[in-house]
């Protein structure tokens, strides 16, 4: 029986239909249907029932996909005993922001990719929350303030932001001083969020209110330099803005608390070494450089 077509099997039973299966595994969608029908008849049951919407799990596939799901993680882990010490194999699915992850992370991806070349990396960039486990995903990189949740985040760095507006904005609006006078101006926002800021030692929470929202900090931006509201932005994406004065700091007085960034992993199992190493490379490179996100004070 050919373990290529056990993986396969998991992902259209994890993914729900062959389509969105070919989109992980990266092959087409007739090798995954090819691999499919060779499982079935090696097996002699029906694993999957095809329907207008996807695939469905007949009885015998219910079964038979947890054995076969731990075959392949019992496969991976023999293999990675018999390389040559640190190697890695099999395939890194994972969700990168793409607000910063060309820039800050797509590097130290490549560098995971040369020191194992037997490892396939996919890496799919997208600012939109990725279910990981329905969408079949190791493991994101997450920035900001996380949301509580039932995954594991591991912290890798900080990350620094600022309040921002368009002199145009300050014009016509003015700059708020104080938490409480930013009810009184439009917020660019990612969702309904909230803000913290730092007065001393104490945290200010602020339920921000805005017309204008977006799951990218690059959109933010845009938006910001049209003068459309006031954004928390990371520092990354702000400094050659606020270096030109096309952006300006508001409310200096009470900066924001620094953010993170973060490995993200579905919870109730142990990190595979794939996600270990990409998470301590990860590390590595923040303690090197520690602002490539933007430091305090940085502007």
């Amino acid at each position: 029986m050919d373990i290529e077509d056990l993986r396969t099997f998991v992902e259209v039973a994890d993914a729900g239909g062959v389509s969105p299966a070919a989109r992980r595994l990266g092959i087409s969608k007739s090798m995954v249907s090819r691999r499919l029908i060779r499982l079935e008849a090696e097996l002699g049951v029906q694993l999957l029932a095809r329907t207008t919407r996807g695939a469905a799990l007949t009885e015998a596939g219910i079964t038979f996909r947890d054995h076969a799901a731990r075959v392949g993680s019992e496969i991976d882990a023999a293999m990675e005993t018999i390389l040559p010490s640190g190697d890695l194999r099999g395939r890194l699915r994972i969700a990168v922001p793409v607000s910063f992850g060309p820039s800050h992370f797509a590097h130290v991806l490549a560098q995971m990719a040369q020191r194992h070349p037997q490892l396939h990396i996919h890496a799919y960039y997208s600012d939109r929350f990725v279910d990981l486990i329905a969408e079949g995903f190791d493991c994101a990189i997450r920035v900001g303030y996380l949301p509580d949740s039932n995954l594991v985040a591991r912290r890798i760095g900080p990350l620094y932001g600022k309040l921002v507006a368009s002199p145009d904005y300050i014009r016509r609006h003015g700059s708020p001083e104080t938490p409480e006078e930013l009810a009184g101006h439009e917020a660019l926002m990612q969702a309904t969020e909230v803000w913290q800021f730092m007065d001393g030692e104490e945290i200010i929470t602020v339920h921000p209110r805005g017309r204008f929202k977006a799951d990218n900090a690059l959109a933010l931006a845009a938006a910001a330099l049209a003068g459309v509201g006031i954004a928390w932005i990371p520092d990354g994406v702000t400094r050659d803005h606020l270096a030109s004065g096309a952006l300006v700091p508001v409310m200096t007085r009470y900066p924001p608390p620094p953010a993170g960034i973060y490995v993200i992993r579905p919870s109730g199992q142990h990190p595979t070494r794939k996600v270990r190493v990409l998470t301590d490379m990860l590390i590595e490179c923040f303690e090197e450089a520690p602002a490539p996100m933007g430091a305090a004070g940085a502007a």
